[in-house]
């Protein structure tokens, strides 16, 4: 299940006028029937006042709807004229709907649009407004005006067709919207009287003659997008982006980030499935088939990607904390959880993989969504002995490996090497012996104290009976350990340890009271690693992309040109820092160039492992040696950024405009690609091709500073990180490592690795922020000093520095994030026992 779905695919909004036919345009006298469902709409004419009575019309009159029986209702009231402009727009809202993808559903505070008031001109009344939740993926709505409900060509002249386009311009930009004419066609003449027929008059005064028109006017979402052209950033700057206000883009709902991790039969998936559907599991994993993607997943059990699930927590007002999940049968889909969780706190629950076999599966679960949390779920008894039939086939073999080291106790060192906060699970308490839970909690427990940190047991065999609350006893439970984790100022002191059955439920309760309570780290900055004058390059927002999607003119249609149909492309991923919103200018990257044919994507790169050899398996590093002998180092490609603009915006699958520090979501982009003239050429040359994203890259939205100074963004081929573990000395220069830093995940080759003593200051100086402002940059007066003369040589921290040469490709590195190094042969024999550390030094 991912963060980004499609459900049946939308309507595409087409031109009528585009059908098949022989018939040329202007000799064309009728249209296909209005359809009753989609994103056209046909109307005789938008007025808001009675219209004027003719004596002739060449095209013939064509009254009231094919669906209605004619009717004389014309706005002649003020009331009646609100009235109106009020049943226009509801129904443009609708048919804008038809031609978008599942939408989030409507809530009753906003049923009812802005429209401007009756003593306000309408011609100042069309300026774009906020833009109507849900509408962001929208494709438009096509109107058909002078055209009646079954097709027939009937025409408006030139002052009612203004006036009838500036309704249509004031209803959409009640929602947010703009209007584009896309065709003007004569249909026919008509002939009227300055003095009605009704008056009695027998001779009017004047007679006029007019020419008749219909009008194809596209309604689509306000997104602020340039509509000029552009390629590489060296070949065409874009303008500055516009500041995004804090007011607007400020959220009503905290979002919590959590991983599951441990080992692959510690009941993750099963647990997932009892807390996001509140169904108890049946002992042979009933709930976890919830959670599960594929086919293959169904027939093994075993999990072998990341799927997504998203839990919503509100407090009811009654001293009740209310859980929306699937559990409840108001709840059925995630745009549903968002209404429901106004005002509370959504929690996005990313579920990975268990195997050793895929641990790019697991580092990219707990390094490239960067979780606020992670939840590492061991199982009650993990000190027992499994049972296990010898091998019998060469893939038995290679599979019974990594079963043969302790899984629980690898998980468990690599999250607290990671150093992030952790809350530690116990499943499958009601399997477990006496005996086998004091030994898994024993191990726990010095693990945890040996790292430096604090475990919090909270062993509660409560067992909740409504799965659609927080019990209350378990929410005063956590009161003092909460109120320790925000006293402490750092969310790394505490880790809390919760015992769980998916089959009893006990435990169950007691966790949704954790997910609800647990402290949200705070929001994130582009000083958090480094400060500002140590990193002038920093782009004012970044977005790391973890996954992509297709998106082939998903936002094209019929009355735009062809060649901007296939530039789109929606990824996946979590925003770094800053804010994103629809409409902006940004870059991505960085590309190879387009000549390089030696710059691979991983997609088409063969897999090493392809043979379903384990991460720990003897061969292993030497297969990855075959692989990566003949790769280029990246320091031999350049790297190249693209201009794009952002066309939509999906945070946790409700299409948002702006995209908040820290969220997650998804979002799609359409490259400003140039057009090239190929009328010189004698040679027809292939159009230029839409840039494959990868994972990996990024979005960024440069700074003003950037763009002042001409400055780039940085494309790194090669990373130097500082280590604190001894063991880093037994990396060999020269071998194949895999590099994770953020979304990426790239090979490298070892050049050097070299131990270095410093001070402890000068250990920490990647996470300096800036000065006081009160204080001098330069001012270093003795009362100041204090600090390098009085450390003694005691007081130096011995650190070994690794420098590595990127393979492949450049990526886009921050300084100062954290880095992990894993080799293709661990100690432990379980592939996670890598080198954590930070970037001290990029290399371009």
């Amino acid at each position: 299940m991912s963060v980004f779905t499609f459900g049946t695919e939308p309507t595409r909004v087409s031109s009528p006028w585009h059908q098949p036919s022989r018939t040329p345009d202007d000799t064309v006298t009728k249209l296909e029937a209005e359809p009753q469902e989609g994103a056209i709409e046909y109307k005789l004419h938008l007025l808001l006042r009675p219209r004027r009575p003719y004596r002739t019309v060449t095209t013939g009159i064509a009254s009231g709807s094919k669906r209605k029986p004619p009717t004389e209702y014309y706005a002649t009231t003020t009331e009646s004229r609100r009235l109106r402009l009020y049943h226009l727009t509801t129904q443009l809202l609708w048919r804008l709907k038809q031609s978008m993808t599942n939408g989030p559903l409507g809530t009753t505070e906003s049923l009812i649009p802005k429209l401007p008031a009756d003593s306000v001109d309408l011609a100042a009344a069309v300026q774009p407004g906020t833009l109507w939740q849900g509408l962001e993926e929208s494709r438009g709505a096509l109107y058909e005006i002078g055209v009646s409900d079954d097709g027939t060509l009937v025409g408006l002249p030139a002052d009612e067709m203004e006036e009838s386009l500036l309704t249509l311009r004031v209803m959409a930009a009640s929602l947010g919207c703009i209007v584009n004419v896309t065709r003007r066609q004569y249909v026919g003449e008509c002939e009227w009287s300055d003095c009605p027929a009704a008056t009695g008059d027998p001779e009017p005064s004047a007679i006029y003659r007019e020419q008749l028109y219909v009008a194809e006017a596209l309604v689509t979402p306000s997104r602020g997008a340039d509509d000029k052209a552009a390629g590489p950033v060296d070949e065409m700057p874009f303008a500055p982006p516009k500041p995004v206000s804090n007011v607007e883009a400020k959220s009503t709902v905290e979002q919590l980030r959590v991983t599951l991790t441990g080992p692959t039969d510690g009941g993750k998936s099963t647990l997932l499935g009892t807390l996001s559907t509140g169904i108890f599991d049946n002992g042979s994993g009933r709930s976890r088939t919830f959670m599960l993607r594929h086919r293959h997943e169904l027939t093994s059990g075993m999990t072998t990607s990341l799927s997504h699930m998203l839990i919503g927590y509100k407090n009811n007002g009654l001293d009740e904390n209310q859980i929306y999940s699937f559990s409840d049968r108001n709840i059925d889909s995630w745009e549903a959880i968002h209404d429901s969780s106004r005002d509370g706190r959504l929690v996005f629950v990313s579920d990975s993989a268990g195997h050793l076999r895929f641990r790019r599966t697991v580092l990219r679960g707990l390094v490239g969504w960067a979780p606020h949390w992670t939840l590492l779920c061991l199982t009650a008894n993990d000190g027992e002995p499994k049972g296990r039939s010898a091998p019998t086939t060469p893939q038995d073999e290679a599979e019974s490996a990594p079963l043969e080291v302790d899984q629980g106790k690898a998980y468990l060192g690599l999250c607290l090497k990671l150093r992030m906060p952790l809350v530690i699970v116990i499943t499958k308490l009601d399997v477990a012996t006496t005996t086998s839970f004091r030994s898994t909690l024993t191990k726990i427990l010095a693990a945890v104290k040996s790292a430096g940190r604090i475990p919090k047991l909270l062993i509660k065999q409560r067992v909740q009976s409504d799965p659609t609350r927080v019990p209350a006893i378990d929410e005063d439970d956590l009161q003092l350990l909460i109120s320790e984790m925000q006293n402490s100022g750092t969310l790394l002191d505490y880790v809390p340890i919760v015992s769980t059955s998916a089959v009893k439920g006990e435990g169950i309760g007691l966790l949704h009271a954790l997910l609800q309570k647990l402290p949200i780290p705070p929001m994130p900055t582009a000083r958090d690693y480094v400060g500002l004058a140590l990193n002038p390059e920093q782009p004012d927002a970044v977005f790391h992309i973890d996954d992509k999607f297709s998106l082939s003119a998903l936002y094209g249609n019929a009355v735009k040109e062809e060649e901007d149909a296939d530039h789109g492309t929606v990824v996946a991923g979590y925003l770094r820092f800053g804010h994103l919103a629809i409409g902006d200018h940004i870059l991505v990257g960085p590309f190879p160039p387009d000549d390089d044919s030696s710059a691979i994507t991983p997609e088409e790169r063969a897999s090493p492992g392809g043979e379903g050899l384990s991460a720990s398996h003897p061969s292993s590093s030497e297969l990855g040696r075959l692989a990566m002998r003949n790769a280029v180092p990246a320091s031999a490609i350049k790297g190249e950024w693209y201009n794009a603009h952002i066309v939509t915006i999906r945070n946790l699958r409700l299409p948002v405009r702006i995209l908040e520090p820290g969220q997650a979501g998804t979002i799609g982009v359409v490259f400003d690609m140039p057009k090239e003239d190929l009328s010189d050429s004698i040679f027809e040359r292939p159009p230029r091709p839409t840039p494959k994203i990868r994972k990996g890259m990024v979005l960024a939205r440069p700074s003003n500073h950037m763009l002042e100074t001409g400055l780039s963004l940085q494309a790194a081929s090669g990373v130097t990180g500082a280590f604190e573990d001894e063991a880093t000395a037994s990396l060999i220069v020269g071998s194949i490592v895999k590099v994770y830093i953020a979304s990426v995940r790239a090979s490298a080759r070892i050049l050097r690795v070299s131990p270095t003593w410093t001070y402890p200051d000068d250990a920490t100086a990647t996470g300096a922020g800036e000065p006081e402002e009160d204080e001098d940059v330069f001012n270093i007066s003795m009362e100041k000093t204090g600090g390098r003369e009085d450390l003694q040589d005691d007081d130096r921290v011995l650190l070994y520095e690794v420098q590595l040469e990127l393979l492949t490709h450049r990526e886009w590195i921050e300084m100062g994030s954290q880095m992990v190094i894993l080799e293709g042969a661990s100690r432990d024999r379980s592939g996670l026992d890598g080198f954590v550390g930070k970037v001290i030094e990029i290399a371009e």
